[in-house]
């Protein structure tokens, strides 16, 4: 009965150290991020220089075309357009001279997805504009567009676009109408499952031979292990046997693919390079514009994944000494989590390692 109780007993001291250790951990790694800026919450698009300010010449229109889907499948997990891939897109075009009017399969308000983690100034701004607000509210329905209006096609992403855009008739017509008229074609994150069912006049699919990116396997089955039974189909896998060359970059990182007049990109942090590059291939030169803390640190996961951590933590130096560039520290710190989730000890704290540097250097 006494050993019974010493081994009790070391087991609570055990238990209790770990239980200390981990809530310890949890606090340092809490003490790396900075407090929540709430005052973005705030954002106007008349404070937003990029586009209240040196105003270009209108250019013609874009359309942007959102899901009607709430729900993925039968498997009641909610959906919907994601927010942020809509909101830069739009003031992108916008900020470069072009209208956006805004469509979806059924019209009307679609579903909207909001992360507030990665929220930043042109979201909130996106939020707070009487103008867009009202476009997203009453989106037309895809069957009413009048595709001659429209210089390009910008799909945006969110998981619903895998159930509603693949099959839809009006979007097979305008996007292979789009691609033999040499117009601009756009898409991001899962907004490519509009392009995976469009065959052209010649009767071969538009994808064949074509480079293009999307969400890709490995970003989808993390998050959702159940998605090959949820979706109809993976999206990159799908984009393959439609005879696509899939351009594959780091995990929730920047990469896009341009391919004559399309133009794919990978996740949501693709957002801003797929836009200013739909903007290059309508013949302009995109307006300058700051870039975001969202970016560069993006910029610093991408040489870590290149060159490791001293030359990430070469940038980093470079970045915070003056002109000091703002950088993201949380989004930084979200990819030590997936490693975590991955089960890739190293990596976990090379980027935990990031984070404390970044902060170090006052960023």
């Amino acid at each position: 009965m006494k050993k019974k109780y010493r081994i009790l007993k070391w087991v609570l001291i055990v238990f209790t150290g770990l239980l200390i250790l981990i809530v310890s951990f949890a606090l340092w790694f809490k003490g790396l991020l900075p407090p929540r800026d709430t005052a973005i919450e705030t954002s106007l698009v008349e404070n937003l220089p990029y586009v209240s300010e040196n105003i270009q010449p209108f250019r013609g229109k874009i359309l942007a075309v959102v899901t009607s889907t709430n729900t993925m499948g039968s498997s009641g997990k909610s959906t919907g357009y994601e927010l942020t891939e809509l909101a830069r897109a739009y003031y992108v075009f916008q900020a470069n001279g072009f209208e956006v009017d805004i469509a979806s399969p059924l019209g009307g308000k679609p579903p909207v997805v909001i992360d507030d983690e990665d929220m930043g100034a042109y979201d909130f701004a996106f939020l707070n504009d009487t103008l867009a607000q009202y476009k997203t509210s009453h989106t037309i329905p895809i069957q009413d567009v009048v595709a001659e209006q429209y210089k390009a096609v910008f799909f945006v992403g969110g998981k619903g676009a895998m159930f509603d855009f693949p099959e839809n008739k009006s979007i097979q017509a305008l996007v292979r109408n789009y691609y033999q008229s040499d117009k601009v074609i756009g898409a991001v994150c899962h907004g490519p499952a509009a392009l995976v069912n469009v065959t052209l006049d010649s009767s071969h699919a538009l994808l064949e031979n074509k480079t293009v990116s999307g969400f890709t396997n490995e970003e989808e089955l993390l998050l959702i292990p159940e998605a090959d039974a949820i979706f109809p189909f993976l999206l990159e896998d799908k984009l393959i046997a439609q005879g696509a060359r899939f351009n594959q970059g780091a995990m929730y990182l920047e990469k896009i693919s341009h391919d004559g007049n399309l133009v794919t990109g990978q996740n949501p942090w693709s957002v801003w390079a797929v836009a200013e590059t739909m903007i290059e291939q309508l013949g302009h030169k995109p307006k300058f514009r700051e870039i975001t803390d969202e970016e560069n640190a993006v910029r610093i996961l991408n040489t870590y994944d290149t060159h490791g951590s001293k030359k990430a933590k070469a940038l980093i130096t470079v970045m915070t000494h003056e002109p000091k560039v703002p950088i993201n520290r949380v989004l930084i710190a979200k990819h030590s989590i997936i490693a975590a989730m991955k089960g890739d000890v190293g990596r976990f704290f090379d980027i935990i390692g990031l984070v404390s540097f970044v902060k170090k250097m006052g960023a």
